[in-house]
């Protein structure tokens, strides 16, 4: 689908200098804000961010042979005469206008999919069970952010079916943005946990910025929530109007008596990880209780597009590297899960890592951005830690709390601390076997995956 002049016109507002177009019927094929990928059929935004501005690049993009160009109100000066161009008060804003505007001509069903943990997860397993319905487009990576859903947007053609967006967010107002742009039509909410809440101070805020999801949702669509979360249904109600699906995961043996028709309920078989669901069995790639409970969500918009499963049913998910990720080694099985931490995804794959036989082991980074309550947080999961079985934990962090938690956990035998990640290969070397299994969680700025490597 490209831009015509008269499309981009209706939108941004009358072009500067049109006369200089040497085609008066000019369209653009896409919208770029990459001067390194533009090609000559391409409109360029000039967007500033926290890195980087793209009014600096101008010069290259009138090099490779972009045609017109959308700039901010006063940077003029920086185009060469007669170069056509629009100017608007802010680029990211026209950016998303351009976004939503390709989003409406689409006219296909749109999922929005946030939460504090899970939503990249249960994105990669939905564009995959999906896939019945056709093409599907998803969020690459983690385009979750302004410009990424933006660009996903933007890279969707005639051909896709569905248009899959994870959100994320690191402050309030910034999903409601999200979903002002994208008008999804089906809302995911994975859960309510701790990440961000050093930026948001609470669960009750985060649990507020979730719910700007359905801000500018389908009235005729549905938002899908865990279940039990008494907290997270009042708040959604005060903002949503329309179908709310509640699904809940119990283990296998509590079918019999945990039967709750308002829910759609699955059961979940950790000695085999497969999943029932109504009546269904369901066996996926990716292990432990945590990633069940995320098909549950993948199942019930599959259940909205009337998918039809078998009685029995098989999905090999591909893993993305930092999830749900087991590496083989010569000795050791390696659960990469280094991506990002958060206090809860931190104990859900300790869970994961404990089902497994042999002797357990830890490398975990400091979670970030959990601001006062860090403390406690870490502390909770030092807490955990010791009563597992979990024979050795590095605990990498910097000096300042290796001091203050080397004092918590003096008693302990199990934990080891690092303030950087050079030896903790090496390190954990020394104390694993043939046939062990570690568990590598930490926040993103440690970049844990470095550690794999020199681990045997």
């Amino acid at each position: 689908m490209e831009f015509s002049l008269s499309d981009i016109n209706k939108i941004l507002g009358d072009i500067k200098e049109g006369d200089g177009l040497e085609n008066q019927s000019q369209t653009f094929k896409n919208i770029s804000i990459d001067s390194r990928t533009i090609s000559n059929k391409d409109l360029f935004i000039a967007i500033k961010g926290k890195k980087f501005d793209g009014h600096d690049f101008l010069k290259e993009v009138i090099k490779k042979g972009g045609k017109a160009v959308v700039i901010k109100d006063g940077m003029q000066n920086l185009l060469p005469n007669k170069f056509p161009f629009w100017t608007v008060p802010d680029t990211l804003e026209a950016f998303q206008k351009l976004a939503l505007f390709k989003r409406r001509k689409l006219n296909i069903p749109v999922i929005g999919i946030t939460g504090s943990v899970g939503k990249t997860t249960t994105k990669e397993m939905m564009g995959e069970v999906l896939k019945p319905l056709g093409k599907i487009k998803l969020s690459k990576l983690n385009f979750n952010n302004e410009i990424g859903v933006g660009l996903t947007i933007l890279a969707s053609d005639l051909k896709d079916k569905t248009l899959i967006l994870e959100m994320g967010m690191r402050g309030l107002g910034q999903i409601e943005n999200l979903s002002k742009f994208s008008e999804p039509d089906i809302a995911v909410i994975t859960n309510i946990g701790s990440s961000h809440i050093g930026i948001l101070g609470s669960k009750e805020n985060i649990t507020y910025a979730k719910c700007e999801i359905t801000k500018h949702l389908n009235p005729k669509g549905v938002v899908i929530i865990p279940a039990n979360d008494s907290f997270l249904e009042e708040t959604l109600k005060k903002n949503w109007n329309g179908r709310i699906i509640k699904v809940e995961l119990l283990s296998g043996n509590k079918k019999a008596q945990n039967i709750n028709k308002n829910n759609l309920q699955g059961f979940f078989n950790r000695s085999d990880n497969s999943i029932i669901i109504e009546d269904k069995l369901f066996e996926i790639s990716f292990q432990g209780f945590h990633n069940a409970f995320n098909f549950l969500f993948v199942y019930a918009v599959a259940k909205e597009f009337g998918i039809e499963f078998k009685d029995t049913n098989k999905f090999n998910f591909v893993s993305l590297n930092g999830r749900n990720k087991i590496l083989k080694r010569n000795k050791t099985t390696i659960y990469d899960e280094s991506y990002n931490a958060s206090p809860e995804s931190v104990k859900a794959c300790i869970n994961n890592l404990l089902v497994n036989p042999n002797n357990h082991f830890l490398i975990f980074g400091s979670m970030q951005e959990l601001g006062i309550k860090s403390k406690k947080y870490h502390k909770d999961l030092f807490d955990y830690i010791n009563r597992s079985d979990i024979k050795k934990c590095i605990f990498i962090c910097n000096k300042k709390d290796e001091i203050y938690y080397a004092d918590y956990l003096k008693k302990s035998p199990k934990f080891l601390f690092f303030n950087q990640i050079n030896k903790v290969g090496e390190t954990i070397n020394k104390y694993t076997k043939k046939g062990d299994c570690i568990l590598i969680k930490g926040s993103r700025s440690w970049k844990l995956e470095r550690v794999i490597k020199s681990i045997d």
